[in-house]
């Protein structure tokens, strides 16, 4: 994972800390230097950069610093912080109700690998024994259909889809009247991919939301276009109020650091990550697990979660 490059980067910056025999000012400006070149080359906005900067310089005030004091480890945990700020939008994501039809309906750019998409979280909903199925709404792209068809069909999941109709609003209500009436409890619509510059289809995709009253609107982003992720993601949120955002492509290419950073700077929550191409090359985004995991640290959440249901016992963490 080229991420992984960021994060030995930023780590090395951090640990240079722990060889210097007296933490001052000068180590800690080569420090963020070194940690700012990092996430920059990582295609971070400039300006989220220099702000993580400042932050760290405000909190670390050498003059009212007792003598006792950790500035190591205050160093590193405000360094730390600033990088979850980075890559949380700070907002709770939606989360569907068992029992009940859940409706979630997929938009993106072409290209972005957002039916493939649509067929990760259907499965990953299905291997949680929630009820799932699948809804080709996108008559736009040659293929779309025959591809949707053969990626559902492999991995087992209910589908609704038409080679004649070419009203996606028409497929969209059908399908979605169907599965409500047949209990299926995770309704999944995929939707043609489009750019923020093509106003037809971008009305296209409000009236299929206004038919469909999704409970939830996902936007699939390819890692790949890094800072532009911003602009994308803001232009299909006014338009269809988009809840979550799913990053694809993270395990190639060196401007993931952007995508995920400017992403969250939408105020949409990553939910999931897509890493490869197959089914399971898929997991879910926890902002604090995955910095630590960034910077070699481990997931301690994860860990002591595994150890609680060994034992079934309460763990308290300090």
């Amino acid at each position: 994972m080229v991420l992984a490059e960021l994060g030995r980067k930023i780590t090395t910056a951090l640990r240079s800390l722990s060889s210097a025999t007296v933490i001052n000012e000068e180590v800690l400006n080569s420090m963020l230097k070194e940690v700012c070149m990092a996430l920059m080359e990582s295609d971070v906005n400039v300006r989220l950069v220099k702000r993580l900067r400042e932050n760290v310089r405000s909190v670390i005030d050498f003059n009212e610093m007792a003598g006792g004091l950790n500035k190591r480890r205050m160093i590193q945990r405000a360094v730390f912080q600033e990088l979850i700020k980075l890559v949380d939008s700070g907002v709770k994501a939606w989360q569907p109700t068992k029992g009940q039809a859940n409706i979630i309906m997929f938009v993106g750019l072409q290209g972005s690998g957002k039916t493939t998409t649509v067929t990760k979280l259907a499965h990953y909903y299905q291997r949680k024994n929630w009820k799932t199925c699948m809804i080709c709404a996108d008559t736009f792209r040659a293929g779309a259909y025959d591809q949707f068809k053969q990626n559902a069909t492999k991995a087992r999941i209910p589908f609704y889809g038409s080679y004649t109709e070419t009203d996606p609003v028409v497929i969209a209500s059908e399908g979605v009247e169907k599965f409500k009436e047949d209990g299926f409890e995770i309704i999944i619509v995929d939707t043609s991919g489009r750019h923020k510059q093509e106003d037809s289809l971008f009305e296209e995709m409000l009236q299929v939301s206004n038919a469909i009253s999704p409970d939830n609107v996902i936007f699939v982003m390819d890692a790949t276009i890094g800072q532009a992720c911003e602009a994308q993601a803001l232009a299909f949120k006014q338009k269809v109020d988009v809840g979550a955002v799913i990053i694809t492509k993270l395990d190639s290419h060196a401007k993931g650091g952007g995508a995920l950073s400017a992403v969250a700077a939408t105020k949409s929550p990553i939910i999931f990550i897509g890493t490869g191409e197959h089914i399971d090359d898929f997991e879910p985004f926890k902002v604090q697990p995955f910095v630590q995991k960034l910077l070699g640290m481990g997931d301690l959440a994860g860990l002591i979660d595994k150890v609680r249901i060994f034992y079934k016992t309460p763990i308290e963490t300090h």
